[in-house]
């Protein structure tokens, strides 16, 4: 019987006309100001247009389905964005009509939160209450320290070590990134300790480099945000008279505005103040490693589910 192999992202506009919709899903159904507005769509503008994010996962996810399906699985791939189109309750409604009864649901989150694999899980079992059917669902979670997953990621930054000359790689500072939540929420969840865990993993993998965690792309909201922020570290690493830093940012799997903006424009123009070369590690997307990895992390959480 055909199961749904079901990716869940967070999403973005696949035009600067679809920004607006994007943004009043991501503030709960407030519309941006125009002031937002404006300022988003020209972060797109500048990036190109659009984010790269809902493309890339479907990538992955027919990527996924081949490699399973041609080990002898039976999976048809969708997918399902959290705030951009094909929104999850859309993809299952599709998947419902399809007849498909058993889904394997893959957050492409590696690391816990509530804000994370935990909305995506929520809106979920959401969807599933409403429509009221039938149907299983189980979620691959727990993938952060998979031995393929990291070396995965080890093989990304010895790529973007590459990108310094030779007598420079030797002195490069790694700076993990991950996306910046509340204290509130990562002081009760298991998000910092399982970067923590990845990064460790990922440095036992490679020769040894100086490395630093930061977070990244904090955005508006009340309370206080887990720290520190990349900025906060390039300003220290300046006056420690670092000159080369290669950023990993090891809480995304994929290109998006936080990788194409924040990283590659924002975080590049505060680099150069402090006089610092600032290189990026190229994003895991859908390359070869990676969905290996996913292929075998789905096909270990089917064993689990079905023993």
């Amino acid at each position: 019987m055909t199961k749904a192999l079901f990716l869940l992202a967070f999403g973005g506009p696949r035009s600067l006309d679809e920004v607006e919709p994007f943004l009043t899903r991501l503030f709960g159904g407030r519309k941006p100001s125009p002031d937002q507005l404006e300022k988003v769509r020209e972060r797109y503008r500048l990036i190109g247009g659009f984010s790269p994010l809902p493309e890339i996962t479907l990538r992955q996810a027919k990527g996924l389905e081949e490699r399973l399906n041609a080990k002898g699985h039976l999976f048809k791939s969708y997918v399902g964005m959290r705030y951009g189109h094909p929104l999850i309750e859309e993809t299952f409604k599709e998947i419902l009509q399809e007849g498909i009864t058993e889904i394997v649901a893959l957050p492409m989150a590696p690391f816990q939160s509530r804000a994370s694999t935990g909305a995506y899980i929520g809106e979920v079992d959401r969807v599933r209450k409403d429509l009221n059917k039938e149907v299983s669902v189980s979620f691959v979670i727990g993938w952060h320290s998979h031995p393929l997953f990291l070396d995965a990621v080890r093989e990304k930054i010895e790529e973007g070590l590459k990108g310094f000359h030779e007598e420079e790689r030797k002195k490069v500072h790694l700076l993990f990134t991950a996306h910046s939540l509340p204290k509130v929420i990562v002081d009760k969840d298991p998000y910092a300790k399982e970067i923590e865990a990845s990064i460790k993993g990922v440095l036992e993998r490679m020769d040894s480099h100086p490395w630093h965690m930061a977070y990244q792309s904090k955005g508006g909201g009340p309370g206080e945000r887990v720290g520190p922020d990349v900025e906060t570290v390039l300003g220290e690493l300046s006056r420690e008279m670092v000159r080369a830093v290669l950023t990993g940012p090891i809480g995304f799997v994929s290109d998006h505005i936080e990788i194409l903006y924040d990283i590659d424009i924002l975080y590049q123009k505060k680099a150069k103040l402090f006089k610092i070369l600032l290189k990026r590690t190229p994003s895991l997307n859908d390359s070869e490693r990676f969905m290996k990895a996913l292929v075998t992390i789905v096909e270990e959480h089917l064993r689990v589910v079905e023993s």
